[in-house]
Parts: C-alpha cells; structure tokens; sequence
C-alpha cells in the first residue's frame, strides 16, 4: 500500500535542514522567516510557524530577540557522550570576549563598510576561526546590533547642556552628524521605520528633544522622528563614498575630477542654468556639511511653528555647539 506524503510543513523542513547540513547557512545565518516560507514555498502562515517550530525542537535554529530565527551552533558532546556543558566565554580565550568581539566588529566596519563585515573577517582580526566568535555572539546579525549600541558611547553630552528648545535639538543632531561621520556604516544601518532596541540610541534623542514644551506626545515623537530621519539620510553618504573610494582607489575630490570635463559639456549647453550658476563661483560651496547644516536650520525654523510659546529659550539660544562641552559618559 502506498504511503501518503510527508505533510508540507515536514517537506519544507527538510530542505531547511538540507541548507543547514550543506554549508549553505551557517550558524548565524538567519534562515527564512515564517513570511518568507509562506512566499517561497505558497503555503499558510500556520504551516510556516510550525516548520520553523520543529527546527528548533530539533535544536538546529534559535530566536535572537530583534534579530529573527538564526541557525544554532552545533551541540558538542561531551566523550562520555552526553550532552557538554556550556562553556562561559572568557577574555583569556585567544583574546575573545562579547566586548573585544564587538570592538573588532566596529574597527573592520568604520574601514572597510558593513558589507566587508563578516564573522570570518572580524575572526581574521584576533587570528581564530569564524566558530570562536559564536561563543560570545549569536552571529553577524547580533553582531552588528551590538556594534550600533556601542558606537553611540562616543557620545559626549554638552555640560551644561543647552537650555533652549532649538539649541538642544541643534545639539542633538551634531551629535548624531558626528558620530555618523566616525561610523560612516552606522547610518545606514539605523532604521526608523524597523528600529532595533538600542537604549543608548534612544536616550541620545530622549536628550535632544528634552526641552521642547508646549506639544502633545504625538507630535514630539514625530518632531524627533523628523529630525533623526534627516540626519540619517544626509550622513548615508559617508558609508556609499567609503565604499565607492575602495572600488575606484580615487577620493570624492579625485572623482570629481575625473568628472569634470562630462559635467562641463553639460552646463555649457545653456539648459541647465541653475547648476551652471553653482558652477561658476569656483568653490565647494556644496558638500555634505553645507547641506546638512541648510537642512538642519530650514528644518528648525518649520518646527519653531509647533513649539509652544512657553518654551524655555524659544530662540537658538546658547551653548548648541556640542564642542563645548565636557566629558559626561555616555548619552545611555
């Protein structure tokens, strides 16, 4: 008598397993979401959740909060033959700890861009393989999350810090614009619309907006909301002339150069008198910076029409350039 089909969930199981068993995700790696199962294979949301649960009943995949479904790290067993017992990650092993892995993570990162970043590249930094880093980390996903948490403790607040509404968002946003600038990959790592729990992130824009009154907390967090999305999408430039400066070996000056005589057939032609304008004084005058500090007064001028009339220090006010200020730990 013939044997019915294995059911679809244990079908799309097996070919998970199949992935995992040949190499093609490796531990770390996130395996297809319950969304993405439903899409590739056209099965329900409830077929889906429950092949993902089987995995990890078979202990091949783990849930890293923030992160999704990841593949385990293979169990060891102990010789005789049970299962090991965890290990405690130590700074003594080769080097290795959550925080140096981290630190390594960043250091590879702020050179080479986030797409250089791997488990095996941040291993090549303390001479062990890839499978040492996932004593301390979950994988690259995990990874990367604690990497952006801990690039925001080079934030030094301002003490005193701006008293007024405007020079503290200013402030704020300098901070952001700064750090971005060391970390040209953090930008474009943060997302708004899918943020990841990053305390010391969240208290940096707690900050920047602390002394804005006289809004309802509606329109304050899209107030803060507005502000963050501009500095994010200004600075994703560091990380795309990073990267483009690797692939080509030319600076954004050298480029430019390079470029020069296109662009210039182009503005001769008369049609295009606005650039041709630009063009004609010599200088930079447009850059990232010019453009961010445009954007960030333009954008402070509309938010003064939300801001209550009993603001403290409703003008810039004093003390909104964050160089002044001392060392004050971090902004968690």
């Amino acid at each position: 008598m013939e044997q019915p089909p294995p059911p679809p969930y244990r079908k799309i199981a097996d070919a998970v397993r199949r992935r995992i068993a040949t190499g093609e995700l490796t531990p770390g790696d996130r395996v297809p979401s319950t969304r993405r199962i439903t899409q590739e294979w056209g099965v329900a949301m409830a077929t889906a959740t429950k092949v993902l649960t089987t995995l990890r009943q078979e202990g091949l995949v783990r849930v890293v909060p923030g992160v999704g479904t990841v593949v385990a790290e293979p169990q060891r067993t102990a010789r005789s033959g049970g299962p090991a017992r965890e290990r405690r990650p130590r700074e003594t092993d080769s080097g290795l700890s959550r925080e140096s892995v981290v630190r390594a993570g960043i250091k590879v990162a702020d050179a080479e861009g986030l797409r250089a970043l791997s488990m095996r590249r941040v291993a090549a930094e303390f001479g062990v393989s890839s499978m040492a880093l996932y004593r301390h980390v979950g994988g690259k996903d995990e990874l990367v999350l604690l990497m952006a948490d801990a690039a925001f403790l080079d934030v030094e607040l301002p003490e005193p810090a701006p008293d007024g509404w405007r020079a503290r968002m200013e402030a704020g946003a300098r901070l952001q614009w700064e750090l971005y600038r060391r970390h040209p990959w953090l930008a474009q790592y943060l997302s708004i619309t899918r943020p990841q729990p990053m305390p010391r992130a969240m208290a940096l824009v707690e900050w920047t907006m602390a002394r804005v009154r006289g809004t309802d907390p509606v329109t304050l967090i899209h107030m803060a909301l507005t502000l963050l999305g501009f500095v994010l999408s200004t600075a994703a430039g560091f990380e795309d002339d990073l990267e483009a400066e690797q692939e080509t070996g030319m600076d954004q000056a050298q480029w430019m150069a390079t470029m020069e005589p296109a662009f210039e057939g182009i503005l001769t032609s008369g049609s295009y008198p606005m650039y041709a304008g630009v063009s004609a004084i010599g200088e930079d005058v447009v850059n990232q910076d010019s453009l961010f500090e445009f954007g960030l007064a333009r954008l402070l001028d509309g938010m003064g029409t939300l801001v209550g009339s009993g603001a403290a220090g409703d003008g810039a006010g004093d003390g909104g350039d964050s160089s002044d200020g001392g060392d004050t730990g971090d902004a968690g």
